[in-house]
This record gives structure tokens, sequence and C-alpha cells, in this order.
């Protein structure tokens, strides 16, 4: 009896083992088993979306220079009001010039003189008075006086310094009886009646911009919205930055823009009737590229996406989805492909 006792408490044991370790055995499979997924969700719909770059530009004037005379001496005039407009051609500044008009009539006095020995020198070698050679030696020295000449006639050139275009003259660095080299700062010369802005764009969107096109700016300080047109873009982007130098010309006729002020820039792009719009939030950042989760038959599927331009609350979509496609927009860290997923709510 005692051993047919015992004989029965073994087995009952045994089977509570078998029967605790099947339990453990259940669980653990049940916790390997993916859990599904209640997540709010998008449907894709193309809509109309008008896409925008905005740069930051610099205003520089048309046409501008450092004033430096070509060559050392005295001033003897300035002829030129501070902040004033100057027309090309004005006399800015004149230097000292008397030796050198001495010198030019003392040389144009010897051209008059080698002019008459070579007329009698012609006469002379035509009845044989004189060697060919000779009177080839007088007209080279006249070439030579008439090179002197063309010398002393630059360097009296030099001697007034010329406004080269139309603009307005900046704070002058000189005066009168000041000796100056090609080395001193005179003043400034700016063309502002019409401006350059010079900005910067990503290289993809090189393409939707041309010579003529329109684009519009804001500086600080003013509510207006101002516009200018491209003239020029760079024919390669930078290799650091990767973007491209792009110039437009700003009309300011009027005055009221300064040279030098930063421009909040804004340059259209395109429009589309069918873009893809997805909220922001439902985009996955990866080390390599862009994710977004989709519902497919109550599964999570993981696609690449490639990405365009982004609005306040949104971005649009170039490539990987299409209008249709439910988008998850909660529970994205917790998706995983494969996956159960349960749209409790859609949001627009």
């Amino acid at each position: 009896m005692t051993k047919h006792y015992y004989f029965l408490s073994a087995l009952l044991s045994f089977s509570i083992v078998t029967v605790s370790c099947n339990h453990k055995q259940d669980d653990k499979a049940a916790a390997k088993k993916p859990n599904g997924l209640n997540v709010e969700a998008y449907v894709v719909q193309p809509q109309s979306f008008s896409s925008q770059y905005a740069a930051s530009g610099s205003l520089l004037p048309n046409e501008q220079i450092d004033i430096h005379p070509e060559i050392s001496g005295r001033v003897t005039s300035i002829n030129f009001k501070e902040g004033s407009k100057v027309h090309k051609g004005q006399l800015l500044v004149q230097l000292y010039d008397q030796e050198i008009v001495a010198q030019l009539q003392k040389l144009r006095s010897q051209k008059r003189l080698q002019q008459g020995i070579i007329k009698r020198q012609k006469e002379l070698v035509d009845i044989g008075g004189i060697s060919k050679q000779d009177y080839e030696t007088s007209e080279t020295q006249l070439k030579s006086i008439d090179a002197d000449i063309a010398a002393a006639e630059a360097q009296l050139r030099s001697t007034k310094i010329i406004a080269p275009f139309d603009g307005t003259i900046g704070i002058r660095n000189i005066s009168v009886g000041a000796i100056v080299s090609p080395t001193t700062l005179i003043t400034t010369l700016q063309q502002t009646h019409i401006l350059k802005m010079d900005f910067s764009v990503p290289e993809q969107y090189v393409k939707a911009l041309f010579v003529n096109k329109e684009v519009f700016f804001s500086v600080t300080g003013s509510l207006d919205t101002l516009s200018g047109k491209v003239t020029a873009l760079d024919p390669g982007a930078d290799a650091t930055t990767r973007t491209v130098r792009v110039r437009a010309a700003v009309d300011n006729t009027p005055g009221k823009l300064v040279a030098g002020a930063f421009a909040d820039v804004i340059i259209p792009l395109q429009s589309q009737n069918n873009a893809i719009l997805i909220p922001s939030q439902a985009v996955i950042p990866t080390t390599r590229d862009k994710k977004v989760a989709l519902s497919k038959n109550g599964k999570v599927a993981m696609v690449t996406v490639k990405l365009g331009q982004r609005t306040n609350d949104k971005v649009e979509v170039l490539s990987g989805i299409q209008a249709g496609d439910t988008i998850l927009t909660t529970g994205l860290m917790q998706a995983k492909p494969g996956m159960d997923v349960k749209v409790k709510k859609v949001i627009s």
C-alpha cells in the first residue's frame, strides 16, 4: 500500500511539471508572435501644390569700382562733391601735369624739325646727294619721336581721373595738394539705379531657373514684396555646398534700396495639379534614406520614398508611394514589416 501511494505521488508531480513546462512554452510562443497595432493613418490623395524655394541673397551695385590714380602725382583740383551723381567722362580729380605738358611741347617741336629734315633729305636722295641709308635713319628718328609723343600723351591723360560710368560718388579720402600714388584710394563709384541680387540654390532646382525668370524678395525694414529678373547662372555647382550661384537684376530707380543689404529671396519653382503630399510626421528618417509605413491588407509595409518640397505640416513625395496608399501617422516607433495593423482613425 505504501509503495502504491509513493508511485501515485510521483506520477502526479511529473504531470504538474509537464503541464507547467507546456504553459511556459505557450507563453514564449505568444511573446514571439507580433502584436497588432491600432494606429491613425492618412490616405494619399493627389492635390494642387505650388512649390517655391527660399534663399538668402545680397543686393550689390550694378557697377562698383575703387578709384585709384594710374600714376603718382600731386592733386591740383577735386571736381566732385561727395555723395553726388556723376556722369561718364566727367573729370573727378586733376593731378599736376605741367612737366608733362612741357615735355610734350618739346617733343612736338622736335617732330616738326625732323619732318623738315626728312623733306630735304628726300630731295637729296632723289638726286643722289645723300645715301638712302641716311634718309632711312632720319625716318626712324621721326618714328621714335612719334612714340615718345604717344607715351607723353598717355601720361598726360593719366593725370586726369575720369568717371568711367554714370553713378554715385562716395566719400573722398584725399585733399588738394596731397601726393597720391597708384595705391591711394581716392573714393568709390557705384551705379545703383539698377542693383544686382546674388543668391544660391541647390543644384536640383537649377532646371526651374532661366534668364528673365521673375523672382521675389523682401528687405529688412520694408513690408513690400519686390521683384527682379534672373540675368545669369553659374555654369556649375560649388563643390563644397552643392549649390549654384544665381544673379538677378533689380530696378532701383526710386533709390529706396541700399547696395549691400540682405534680401530674403523667394523663387517660384513649379505648380502641380497631381502632387503627392503626406504629413511630415509620417516620414521615418534612417541613416541612408527616408521611409514611410503603409497599411496593406492589414499588414505593415515599409517603403523608401524620395522627398521634395515642404510646407508647414506636409512634405511632397516624388517617388515611392501613389494615390490611394494608406500611410501610418502614429505608432511608427513600434511598426515592423509584416506586423498586423488596424486603422482606428483616418486623418485629413
